[in-house]
């Protein structure tokens, strides 16, 4: 008889050692395991959710928002070509962590400007060490500025104060140095929060079409008519997103969603006026118990 299969470890924090708790710049940090994937912890600030990560499957996305990203990771190039790509937020590193995965040998920056969350991070979600994603602490929008230009295939912002995005990081100078910084072909992804009569969203969809060409708005059709206060992703860039392909894959996604480009984007601007670095002001706060 041969000898028993042995599972290989997995790097990082075990579930028996159960949830983690830890101060850092932003607020009170959480790990805490996740109920269905054994390798999986969720990432929360302050008790707002912010990352998934499976140390076991890197290409699991758990967070809707993110699997819309992942999507436009997935469609940016052929498959498994690698991309050079900027991440403006870093959490637990969720989609540089994807990125990674399905696109080996991409060459990944990421700016966050919590030292002490990305100290954490690595330490019990640690990354594979053949990943080319340095993490550097600074202001999100500090490193884009400092990007050169046409020098990056994707840029997607996920940047939140809390669980506020910051007013700086949400207006068309910052939109423009994103422009700027990506090659001819590349994308930008920018994940924002708002709900009610969706000002800020409706601001930010007006604010990305002043600088790009082209541009689609996705989030969960009881989000985009304001009854609940949630995700919107916004992707952009200098030339046709690939809209096909990304209908098709958000129908097959577990959650809801509404895809809106041309008219239907018109419209849900509705003739907002684009917000600048001297009109800018944070996203809403979310409610109370906005995540449960």
């Amino acid at each position: 008889m041969g000898r028993p299969r042995t599972t290989p470890a997995v790097p990082g924090r075990a579930h028996s050692q159960g949830p983690l708790t830890a101060a850092v710049a932003s607020g009170t940090a959480e790990l805490r395991p996740d109920r269905d994937r054994p390798h999986a912890w969720q990432l929360l600030l302050d008790g707002a959710p912010q990352s998934l990560v499976d140390l076991a499957d890197p290409g699991h996305l758990g967070f809707a928002y993110q699997r819309r990203i992942g999507h436009l990771i997935d469609l940016a190039a052929p498959a498994r070509q690698p991309l050079t790509a900027l991440h403006l937020g870093g959490g637990a590193l969720t989609l540089a962590r994807y990125t990674a995965a399905t696109r080996p040998r991409s060459r990944q920056q990421v700016a966050e400007i919590d030292t002490g969350l990305t100290e954490l991070v690595r330490a019990e979600l640690p990354l594979d060490r053949g990943w080319q994603i340095k993490v550097r602490g600074g202001d999100a929008r500090a490193a884009l500025e400092r990007t050169p230009d046409d020098s990056t295939d994707l840029v997607i912002a996920d940047v939140f104060a809390g669980a506020r995005v910051p007013a700086h990081c949400a207006t068309v100078e910052f939109a423009r140095h994103a422009a700027r910084a990506l090659t001819g072909g590349g994308h930008y992804a920018a994940n924002i929060t708002d709900g009610g009569p969706l000002a800020f969203a409706r601001a930010q969809a007006a604010t990305l079409a002043a600088v790009f060409p082209e541009l689609c708005l996705i989030a969960d059709p009881a989000v985009l008519r304001g009854k609940r206060f949630g995700n919107f992703v916004l992707l952009a860039a200098h030339t046709p997103l690939p809209l096909p392909e990304l209908t098709r894959r958000l129908a097959t996604d577990p959650a809801q969603a509404r895809l809106l480009h041309g008219r239907d984007l018109t419209d849900f601007t509705a003739g907002t006026i684009p917000t600048t670095d001297g009109t800018a002001v944070p996203s809403p706060a979310p409610p109370p118990r906005a995540f449960g």
